[in-house]
């Protein structure tokens, strides 16, 4: 697995977006943020509402049919949502016979499928982003097939950098790890934090107030971290003293067994994605 930071794509690549949900304009305004040409972009939706939100918002082009949209991509970018992505794939194949990179974000469905729908010698990669892309904060797990080239794989990496950083996979079924830590890893945060605002609201806190210090200490303790070169057990350690009120904290933790609760929570998260691949990716739909 090797990760890099954001880069700028090349600009002059087209790009199709199939999909214009939140992902897909998160995408393109980090492309744009990154002084890419909105000319060179086109997103394709059946809701018209979305495709107006997205021109307005980007000066891109939109258009419903999907057919016309990849006609002439340089990359293909589905960004549907799994349930419908056979359909929908099956339904461009035609479209796609000058064979562009072809980027899917949706979870669950494996290689395999995509080319059974797409065509076997598509260039193919598959990305596990999260939902702080939405911010340009996000992280992705990419996944390229044998047919993408060099150029390719460095493209798919400067698009998904627009919103985060970017992580290849040797394998795969990494992508199920990446999705346990990653792709899911946002919602344990909240989750955290949720726990953490209610309790400090029962402690005498307005809401507002407990709200505001646990996001501040959240997004401190992860710059502080993204900025060490400490590991974050020892930046734990450097604020739990002896007999002091952390340590009182992170010893209930303990005694509650919180890290294997996160490892079997991890584990199951893994295991469904797993399971999603094999129910949403199935090459007879």
């Amino acid at each position: 697995m090797t990760g890099s930071e954001p880069q700028p794509a090349q600009a002059s690549a087209a790009i199709a977006f199939v999909g214009a949900g939140n992902m897909a304009a998160a995408i393109i305004g980090g492309l744009i943020q990154n002084g890419y040409c909105a000319s060179n972009i086109i997103a394709s939706d059946p809701n018209q509402a979305q495709l107006e939100q997205l021109h307005e918002k980007f000066a891109i082009t939109t258009e419903a049919d999907n057919l016309k949209a990849v006609a002439k991509a340089d990359v293909v970018l589905l960004a549907v949502k799994p349930q419908v992505l056979g359909s929908v794939a099956k339904a461009l194949a035609p479209a796609l016979t000058h064979q562009p990179l072809i980027i899917s974000i949706a979870a669950g469905i494996p290689i395999a499928s995509l080319a059974a729908w797409l065509g076997d010698s598509q260039a193919l990669v598959r990305c596990m982003p999260n939902t702080p892309a939405l911010v340009g904060v996000g992280a992705s797990g990419l996944y390229a097939n044998a047919y993408t080239n060099p150029a390719q794989r460095a493209l798919a990496e400067q698009i998904l950098a627009a919103v985060g950083v970017v992580a290849w996979l040797d394998e795969e079924s990494q992508i199920d790890a990446v999705t346990a830590v990653s792709g899911s890893g946002p919602a344990y945060f909240f989750y955290v934090m949720e726990a953490m605002i209610e309790e400090g609201v029962r402690q005498g806190l307005s809401a507002d107030l407990a709200r505001q210090l646990t996001i501040e200490t959240a997004l401190g303790a992860a710059t502080l971290a993204k900025a060490s070169d400490e590991a974050p057990a020892e930046l734990r350690r450097r604020v739990t003293s002896p007999g002091g009120t952390t340590e009182q904290a992170i010893r209930r933790f303990d005694e509650a067994g919180l890290p294997a609760i996160f490892a079997e929570a991890m584990v199951a998260c893994a295991e469904r994605s797993v399971t999603l691949a094999e129910e949403l990716g199935n090459t007879d739909q």
